[in-house]
């Protein structure tokens, strides 16, 4: 895989009129052949193999968030960098995630090319399918590099996505209190 990446992204440099041979370009296709593996690892990457039996019981059938979980995605329109942060919310149903699960699923997501309305979807699922709580909750808000580098650039826009599933979406009060401890003030 990286040795086809390199060739391609040698090509690429090329192609802009850029000499590959050149001191400081001698090692970069290699370089981002390997950066772009990393970037989409999550297509390599196992849900059952993340969560690693993390999944506990528990009496616990209170709200569980997990707030300003840092992700860094790539857009599949421009596969240009969108930065943001990712809330998660669920409410157990007998069994509770372990925390460190619930960011190593938003990386495993957010590691592929696509769209930020599907990254915030496949999160939600992801933690419902591991879990089978009574009610999932994900916010994701990004600031993408293809609106800000380029096309109209805005530089201070934020795009904002929510899924609901279960109580989050079907009890006003539950997606009520869920937003309100997303937005609560930060130390």
């Amino acid at each position: 895989m990286i040795e086809q990446l390199t060739e391609n992204y040698r090509a690429i440099l090329q192609g802009i009129g850029e000499d590959p041979e050149r001191e400081g370009l001698r090692d970069t296709p290699k370089r981002a052949a390997k950066a772009m593996a990393y970037l989409t690892e999550g297509y390599r990457t196992d849900l059952d193999a993340i969560v690693n039996n993390a999944v506990f019981e528990s009496d616990n059938d209170e709200m569980v968030l997990v707030r300003d979980i840092e992700l860094y995605s790539l857009c599949e329109h421009h596969l240009l960098p969108f930065i943001g942060r990712c809330h998660v919310a669920y409410l157990p149903a007998g069994k509770v995630l372990g925390l460190s699960k619930v960011a190593r699923i938003t990386d495993m997501f957010s590691r592929r090319l696509q769209i930020q309305e599907n990254l915030t979807l496949q999160i939600a699922n992801a933690v419902q399918q591991v879990t089978d709580a009574k009610g999932v909750g994900v916010i994701v808000e990004a600031k993408h590099m293809c609106m800000m580098m380029r096309g109209v650039q805005k530089q201070n826009s934020v795009m904002t996505t929510s899924v609901m599933l279960g109580r989050m979406r079907d009890n006003p009060a539950t997606r009520q209190e869920f937003l309100s401890l997303a937005r609560a003030p930060r130390d």
